[in-house]
């Protein structure tokens, strides 16, 4: 079979003409025979490029087969599933994938670590304790009953007691307003009820869980210990160690400041308390002829009433009142400090 050669060269001239022209076969060096086929194996032999000519570009070099475990992404890091091994192009970084992604923690949206959930529980119950211990030695908070305290203090107050108050040596003096337990004076039994349900109640109610009971009384304190009060009854004013007190910044709108006669000596460690709506209060009066005398131990006294909290609008602070200012020195341990 005849070779057909074109009429132009590879590098655009004319090919020669003549017996004499060497054909293109005759440009293969003699040193390999054209002859004998190059096994794929053979090493391969560099092609002698006549000069002036144009000479074909290389063959690529076929590309070695990537293992389909292989993976290559967009930014340049090839990635071996089977052994881990990363290599970024750009920085030459070789790190070991299933080692990486153990180190590296990912939040998820809505889940919150366990740390951040134990301290937060920590948090809320340093927050309830704290809140228990201040209701059960600081402050009490106390719902008012009913109106014997009016208009100081109306139906459905919330009130905060100062536990506090008359600790570390400290006495009521005249004129506080004081919360009290009136088990043994204003109430028959001296002694509460006994039993560890009774003792879990008290506890429940001393922290403020749970609201108090019938046996909590708040008045105003009248005379303290050594104290002598007296009333002629209507039209006269009160007396304490002969000196009239004038309860007028105080006592209920139209009250008398009393319609029963009474002449008293307060037992050292006792008080004599008195409500400021005298016509609907049931305070020491009453209790005369029983066998507390209507005395309130100083002992019972939970704490001086100190703030009403509640209703917004009736907000105020439960200052001891300047009536009882002209009693200084007249007796009492009141005049102590």
């Amino acid at each position: 079979m005849s070779t057909h050669e074109p009429s132009a060269d590879r590098d655009g001239c004319p090919a020669p003409t003549g017996a004499d022209s060497p054909s293109r076969s005759a440009a293969v060096s003699t040193t390999a025979p054209a002859a004998v086929p190059v096994p794929a194996t053979a090493p391969m032999v560099e092609p002698v490029v006549e000069p002036g000519t144009r000479r074909d570009p290389e063959p690529e070099a076929p590309r070695e087969a990537v293992p389909e475990s292989a993976r290559t992404s967009a930014d340049g890091l090839v990635e071996d599933s089977a052994d881990g091994l990363v290599e970024d192009s750009a920085d030459g970084l070789v790190e070991d994938s299933a080692d990486a992604s153990a180190d590296v923690s990912v939040d998820e949206p809505g889940v919150v670590p366990r740390s951040r959930s134990r301290d937060l529980l920590l948090l809320v119950g340093i927050c309830l304790l704290s809140l228990l211990l201040v209701n059960a030695f600081v402050a009490r908070p106390f719902a008012v009953p009913s109106g014997s305290m009016e208009n100081s203090l109306r139906p459905g107050d919330r009130l905060i007691a100062n536990q506090l108050a008359y600790s570390f040596g400290g006495h009521p003096q005249r004129g506080d307003v004081v919360v009290f337990d009136g088990r043994g004076s204003f109430l028959r039994g001296s002694a509460e009820p006994t039993g560890f349900g009774n003792a879990l109640r008290s506890l429940v109610r001393d922290l403020g869980l749970a609201p108090a009971d019938d046996s909590v009384y708040v008045k105003r304190v009248i005379g303290v210990g050594g104290d002598r009060v007296t009333s002629t009854g209507p039209g006269a004013r009160i007396t304490v160690n002969g000196v009239p007190v004038d309860e007028s910044s105080y006592l209920a709108p139209g009250d008398e400041p009393s319609k029963v006669a009474f002449d008293v000596v307060v037992p050292t460690g006792k008080l004599w308390v008195m409500g400021d709506h005298r016509d609907a209060s049931r305070d020491s009066r009453d209790h005369l002829g029983e066998p507390g005398g209507g005395f309130v131990p100083e002992g019972k006294v939970i704490g001086r009433a100190e703030w009403v909290v509640y209703p917004v609008g009736h907000w105020t602070g439960l200052d001891r009142s300047a009536a009882f200012a002209a009693v200084g020195g007249t007796g009492g341990h009141g005049d102590q400090r």
